[in-house]
C-alpha cells in the first residue's frame, strides 16, 4: 500500500496533465479571461501534458527541466520527495505506467504562479506492486526566466 502512494507520488512528480475537463479559475470562475491569461493557461495545460506524457514514457529527462531545485512534493502518507528523488525514481526503470487519465482539471492563476488541482485515474506498478486508483492533486508552477517548473505538489487518494 505505502508504495502505492509513493509511485503515484512519482507520477505526478513531474506533472500530469488534463485535456478532457479544464476550466480556469476556483469555485467562481472569472466571467472573462484577457488573451493573456489564456495564452499562459495554455502554457501551464501544456505542462502537464508534456508531463503525462514524460510518465508514460518513464522518460527521466522531463524532470531535469520541469522540477525547480526547491521542488518538493507531499506523497498521500505525507512522504517528501525532492527532484533528486524525483529523477532517480525514473532512471531506476522499476516504476511502469500504463494510463493515466486527468479530469476536473483546474488552473488558477496568480502572476508568474499557477496552482493545478485536477483528479488522476492511475493504472501502474512499482517492484511489480498495483498503485493503480484514483487520486485528487494539487501542483504548483511558477514561470521563472520565461520557462514554467513545479515547485509543489501533494497527492491524496480518493474512493
Amino acid at each position: 500500500m505505502i508504495n502505492r502512494y509513493l509511485v503515484f507520488l512519482l507520477l505526478l512528480l513531474a506533472a500530469v496533465p488534463a485535456f478532457s475537463s479544464q476550466r480556469i479559475g476556483g469555485p467562481h470562475p472569472r466571467a472573462s479571461i484577457d488573451a493573456e491569461d489564456q495564452q499562459t493557461i495554455r502554457e501551464v495545460v501544456d505542462m502537464e501534458r508534456q508531463a503525462k506524457e514524460a510518465s508514460l514514457r518513464r522518460d527521466p529527462e522531463f524532470p531535469l527541466h520541469a522540477l525547480a531545485e526547491d521542488y518538493v512534493a507531499i506523497s498521500p502518507l505525507g512522504q517528501i520527495t525532492t527532484k533528486k528523488d524525483a529523477i532517480s525514481f525514473r532512471k531506476s526503470g522499476q516504476l511502469r505506467y500504463d494510463t493515466i487519465d486527468v479530469s476536473d482539471m483546474v488552473v488558477r492563476l496568480y502572476g508568474d504562479t499557477a496552482i493545478v488541482t485536477a483528479r488522476a485515474d492511475v493504472k501502474g506498478h512499482q517492484l511489480g506492486e498495483d498503485f493503480s486508483g484514483p487520486y485528487r492533486y494539487t501542483r504548483v508552477w511558477v514561470r521563472r526566466s520565461g520557462h514554467w517548473q513545479a515547485v509543489s505538489y501533494q497527492a491524496t487518494v480518493t474512493q
